[in-house]
């Protein structure tokens, strides 16, 4: 690692800690040349997922996409957003672990409309509404009573 107030090569790592829940180690070194001391982060390097759109265009998935979706279903709700950005970060981590490189449209859809469903039942039928493109309002009363025959 080069140092970044000499641009020496030589260095040595004096502490190393886990840190972002394992996913990355947090390291501090000191230089060998001029003993400068700076933190370095490593960390696996992940394929980006692409999601498959409906119509079979390809894009890359967008976190921000998927938290302003939640976040609009979770409008006026007892659903803060430390809890939608905890509920995105599972959304994703599961994805990644499920799928290589390519992700369809209709998994993500299910996954946040299967963790939506534990947390808040508005915000469920809110997002359902949008995902599954309900026409009218016995889409709306079907999609209740399945809720209400699971419970």
């Amino acid at each position: 690692m080069r140092c970044p107030k000499c641009g020496n090569l030589e260095d040595k790592v004096i502490d190393s800690r886990s840190a972002g829940n394992g996913a990355v180690i947090r390291r501090r070194r000191m230089c060998l040349g001029c003993s400068y001391r700076f933190t370095t982060y490593e960390e696996v390097v992940k394929a980006k997922l692409r999601v498959i759109k409906r119509d079979g265009r390809r894009e890359d998935l967008s976190r921000q996409k998927m938290m302003n979706g939640i976040a609009r279903a979770c409008e006026k709700r007892p659903i803060g957003p430390e809890q939608v950005e905890r509920l995105v970060d599972e959304i994703i981590e599961a994805l990644e672990a499920e799928y290589e490189r390519e992700v369809p449209s209709d998994a993500i859809g299910a996954k946040v409309m299967e963790r939506l469903e534990k947390i808040d039942e508005v915000a469920f039928v809110r997002f359902a509404s949008v995902y599954r493109r309900f026409r009218d309002v016995n889409q709306f009363l079907s999609a209740i009573r399945g809720m209400m025959t699971k419970e």
